[in-house]
Formats: C-alpha cells, sequence, structure tokens
C-alpha cells in the first residue's frame, strides 16, 4: 500500500497502468451505489436518525476526532447520541458487538475504544453498521446515530452525511482505487449535506484542526498539558492512516523526535516496541489504547482534539430538524 500511495498524489507511470483496473472498481461501486439508490439492495433504517461521516479517500482524514466533537456536541446540545463504527481490526468471532471503555482492542478494534473512553457516549463495532445501530438501541438510551465512518456502507440508511477532506492531499491524482486514492469518484462530494476540511478549506467548505490537548503517561496515567522534559532522545510511534502528520504535529510544538511508522490498526507487540525499552516515546492515542498492557515509564500519548468552523455545530442541527420532522 505504501509503495501505491507515493503514486496517488500525480499521474505517475505507474497510477496510468493501473487505470484499467480503477475504471473498473469505479464502475463496480457506481453500479452498487445505483442499486441501492433504486431499491434494488435494500437500507436498513433505524428508528433514529443517522450522521455519518466519513471520506471519499483511502488513508486518515481526521474522522474519529471530528466523530468525538460531534457525539460532545449532540450531548451539550440536549441529545443521547450512541456511536457505530467499523471495529476495524478488531478479531472478535462474533459481532457486532457493544463497547465499553475497558475492552479489548485486540477483539474490537482501536478506534471503537477510543471513542468510547473519549467521548462516554454507547460505542457498538461491526462490519454491519445497521445491525451495530440495532444493537445499540435496543441496549443503550440513543435518540441518534454517529457513524464513524461508512459513507459508503450504503445498507445504514443516513439522514445527514458529512465528508472529511485532507487539506494537504485533497484527492491526489484524482483517480480511484488503485490508480488513485478515492474510494467513489469526485462527484459523489456533490451529494453530501457538510464537507469539513482538515486545513485549510475551499469555499463551499469549513474548515477543522487538530489541536493537541494534553500528554498522558501510559503507566502511572499522569496527565499533564505540556510533555515534561526527558532524558535523551524522544522517539514518536504512530500507527495511523497518515503517521507524517502526527510527526509534523510534534515537530510544530518544537520537539525533536525519532520516527517510527507502523501500518493504520496495526496489532503491537512488546517486541515491536523493543528499541523503547529504555528510552522516552510518544504516541497518538490510538495507538495508546494498545500499548498500554505493556508500557514502561517513559511513554506517553498525547490527545487531539478535532476544531472544526464554529459553523458545523448550528448546520448538523438546522439539517437535524429538516431531514426528521424536528
Amino acid at each position: 500500500m505504501h509503495v501505491l500511495e507515493t503514486h496517488w498524489q500525480r499521474a505517475t507511470l505507474l497510477s496510468t497502468l493501473l487505470l484499467p483496473l480503477s475504471w473498473w472498481y469505479c464502475a463496480v461501486v457506481g453500479a452498487r451505489r445505483y442499486a441501492y439508490r433504486r431499491g434494488w439492495i435494500k437500507s436498513e433504517r433505524l428508528a433514529v436518525p443517522v450522521i455519518v461521516v466519513g471520506n471519499l479517500t483511502v488513508g486518515g482524514t481526521g474522522k474519529t476526532p471530528l466523530v468525538a466533537w460531534l457525539a460532545e456536541f449532540l450531548r451539550d446540545a440536549g441529545f443521547h447520541p450512541g456511536i457505530v463504527t467499523r471495529g476495524y481490526g478488531g478479531r472478535a468471532a462474533n459481532w457486532p458487538r457493544l463497547v465499553e471503555p475497558n475492552a479489548d482492542p485486540d477483539q474490537v478494534g482501536d478506534e471503537p475504544v477510543l471513542l468510547a473512553r473519549r467521548t462516554r457516549c454507547p460505542v457498538a463495532a461491526g462490519p454491519d453498521r445497521a445491525a451495530a445501530g440495532r444493537l445499540l438501541l435496543q441496549e443503550r438510551r440513543c435518540d441518534v446515530v454517529v457513524s464513524d465512518d461508512g459513507l459508503q456502507h450504503y445498507r445504514l440508511a443516513r439522514d445527514i452525511e458529512i465528508a472529511v477532506i485532507d487539506g494537504a492531499r485533497r484527492f491526489g491524482n484524482g483517480r480511484c482505487l488503485p490508480a488513485g486514492p478515492l474510494r467513489e469518484r469526485i462527484g459523489r462530494l456533490s451529494e453530501v449535506d457538510i464537507r469539513v476540511t482538515n486545513g485549510a478549506p475551499a469555499a463551499d467548505e469549513l474548515g477543522m484542526q487538530l489541536v493537541p490537548v494534553g500528554f498522558r503517561e501510559l503507566v502511572s496515567g499522569r496527565v499533564e498539558a505540556r510533555l515534561p522534559a526527558l532524558a535523551g532522545p524522544l522517539h514518536a510511534l504512530a500507527g495511523i492512516g497518515q503517521p507524517p502528520r502526527f510527526f509534523r504535529q510534534l515537530r510544530a510544538l518544537g520537539l525533536a523526535i525519532v520516527e517510527h511508522a507502523f501500518p493504520d490498526h496495526h496489532h503491537y507487540t512488546a517486541a515491536d516496541l523493543a528499541f523503547a525499552e529504555n528510552v522516552s516515546l510518544l504516541m497518538t492515542e490510538k495507538d495508546a489504547v494498545k500499548c498500554e498492557r505493556f508500557a514502561r515509564p517513559g511513554w506517553w500519548a498525547m490527545a487531539v482534539d478535532a476544531r472544526p468552523d464554529d459553523r458545523l455545530g448550528a448546520a448538523v442541527l438546522k439539517l437535524l430538524k429538516e431531514k426528521t420532522g424536528g
């Protein structure tokens, strides 16, 4: 995947050679969406409004932090939100599953555990998000469901779609997989309700920033507003969609780091981090939920919050009222 990603930002020879596969991929995705729109394949509508937060491209755009912000915003507005998510990387034998803050990320996935901890909202995970939503409504009090990812998961009917865009990479070379980073054609964006850009937005988009808000030592649980002075080199760990973004954030804070990038949703073992046995280590919150069980003193996680345009909350409430008759 990393080899392909280097060719997704421009029309290289490799991406051009992959165009026939890209055309086939786009045709299959388009035909599937058309089948859902015509009712040939049935979507399932839950008894409460559903808001999908997704993206058009492969790789991290900041969806999960925005989902956390949206759930907390809705709760503050008087709703009882629940969250459904894929549970990617989870090895559970049975799905869907309710996810508690102390759940095993190896079983249910790292993002569901992170969302359960950060939002204190009910979370259900499973490949079939409609089934996860059903379980959520059966077992917990929810009057609105937020789907983390799932823009292309049409089995779950939705009332509002929010597309998150990477402000730096945008849409790469504009081609669908595998010749480019697109899961669907760019024209799909004209059908979503709100476009949020992680970075500098275009004229028809709302902006968002990911802001560091604190540091937690994994062993002690101690939380600091700033990373304490640490002896020796600081090693940085990221197993997310876009590790370079995390490393840039750390350097923007004035930290000198040694980078260690892992695949997204990587299942860490102590052996993976043997290099950090006697060094200071800083990682993302998503990595931390998987590394806590073998963490050592001096290992820290940096928490980030999504800070979207002030107009986003009002736009969501307006759409909820319009689309649900509330």
